[in-house]
């Protein structure tokens, strides 16, 4: 039973995992408006109400998988050890996630991550999508830190501030790949320039919501 629910789970994220580098493929060929859900699904192999069983709405197509990556920054300070700061554990997840060239903080070689990046912004409503997502994170690192210090203002300004952080550093890679530079070349000193960018940040925020 075991053995089969697991081959029943693979086979459905193999179909998933179709539908969505289908719909990233035609939305960077022809434009996400200029690509219907039907062409998708006959693309893809399946029926169009497979695609809505998978994903949501059409826009669901591309945040989808992605959109866990917005909670990140909260789900650092979340799980932080004790004595460990807010901006300690945000800049060592992101150090991380820079050793393991995560795709979502820009520094994946495989194409298809830039890919998604390159429909995202050619597209209004993606855009506004992403941005309101990330002001979501924020919000959710905010109460996280509420939930700790019982300031709210100070909350706020320390999860923005640290959620614009990430973005800028984020944004860098993907303008220094997009002008020409290599992901290894990014890549090389990615990890100095976050320990630098935090390091102005933990000057401002020093002492703030370490964890008893």
């Amino acid at each position: 039973m075991a053995e089969a629910m697991g081959l029943r789970e693979r086979k459905k994220q193999q179909t998933a995992m179709r539908i969505y580098r289908t719909a990233i493929a035609l939305f960077a060929e022809k434009g996400f408006d200029a690509v219907s859900v039907q062409e998708i699904a006959d693309a893809a192999e399946v029926s169009k109400m497979t695609v809505f069983n998978y994903f949501g709405t059409k826009e669901d197509l591309v945040f989808r998988p992605m959109e866990e990556h917005f909670s990140d920054a909260a789900r650092a300070v979340r799980e932080r050890a004790p004595g460990e700061s807010a901006v300690e554990a945000v800049r060592r997840q992101f150090l991380e996630m820079i050793e393991s060239r995560d795709p979502s903080v820009g520094l994946h070689a495989e194409p298809f991550a830039r890919r998604i990046r390159q429909v995202i912004m050619a597209t209004p409503v993606l855009k506004e999508r992403a941005y309101v997502a990330s002001e979501r994170g924020a919000r959710e690192l905010a109460d996280v830190l509420t939930a700790e210090t019982g300031d709210p203002t100070l909350a706020l300004i320390a999860a923005a501030t640290l959620n614009v952080t990430r973005t800028a550093l984020v944004e860098e890679h993907h303008r220094r790949i997009d002008a020409g530079e290599s992901v290894d070349q990014v890549a090389a000193d990615a990890a100095e320039r976050a320990r630098h960018a935090f390091g102005l940040v933990e000057k401002g925020l020093k002492g703030y919501a370490v964890k008893a």
